[in-house]
């Protein structure tokens, strides 16, 4: 069965965007977070206009080469202005989790109201492959259903101070096991097992 994880850039004390994110301002004023996707001479082998570390360019290609299918929140679809009416993902379909209806959606994209319905529609469409989480809120709903195999914290060394926190109220602890730390210049990325 394919698996589920999540891959954030995230900074040093939590935030996923920086201030002020959403339509026309984009993920608001911490745009630093992705910095490393062009600061390096590596070409992406997934995401043609990616130039990264060359120790970054592995881990990142490494991770989106498993993806068949994306899940992402409404939050980060309308921050993300819609993707263009595509994914995020060059090849991958996109499922957005919202409770409200989507005006134009294209057939890379499908709406769905539950976690759990969009989950299995995301394993269905991306057949062999695995099902990548776009989002703090997408990411806590599908820790709280047990549905998350593995975290990827892009960690970039800055202190926001304020923007969307990657992680919400959960009900319980998640506990992580370490499974790599890659450092890398202007990120160290951070691979979790999530333990059942």
């Amino acid at each position: 069965m394919s698996k589920v994880f999540s891959a954030h850039a995230v900074s040093v004390d939590g935030y996923i965007t920086g201030r002020d994110p959403g339509a026309g301002h984009g993920l608001g004023d911490g745009a630093t977070l992705f910095d490393w996707y062009t600061d390096g001479d590596t070409s992406s082998r997934v995401f043609d206009m990616f130039k990264l570390s060359e120790s970054s360019a592995r881990v990142f290609d490494a991770l989106a080469g498993r993806v068949g299918a994306v899940v992402a929140g409404r939050n980060t679809y309308e921050d993300s202005e819609r993707f263009g009416g595509g994914s995020p993902h060059p090849t991958a379909r996109l499922f957005v989790l919202s409770h409200r209806p989507a005006p134009e959606m294209t057939e890379r994209q499908t709406l769905v109201t539950g976690i759990e319905e969009a989950i299995a529609a995301a394993r269905k469409a991306a057949g062999d492959k695995d099902v990548g989480l776009m989002g703090g809120g997408v990411l806590t709903a599908a820790l709280q259903a047990g549905l998350v195999d593995e975290v990827i914290l892009h960690q970039v060394p800055i202190l926001l101070g304020g923007g969307r926190p990657f992680f919400r109220s959960l009900p319980e602890h998640v506990h992580l096991r370490l499974v790599e730390a890659v450092p890398a210049p202007g990120v160290t990325h951070l691979h979790y097992e999530v333990q059942r």
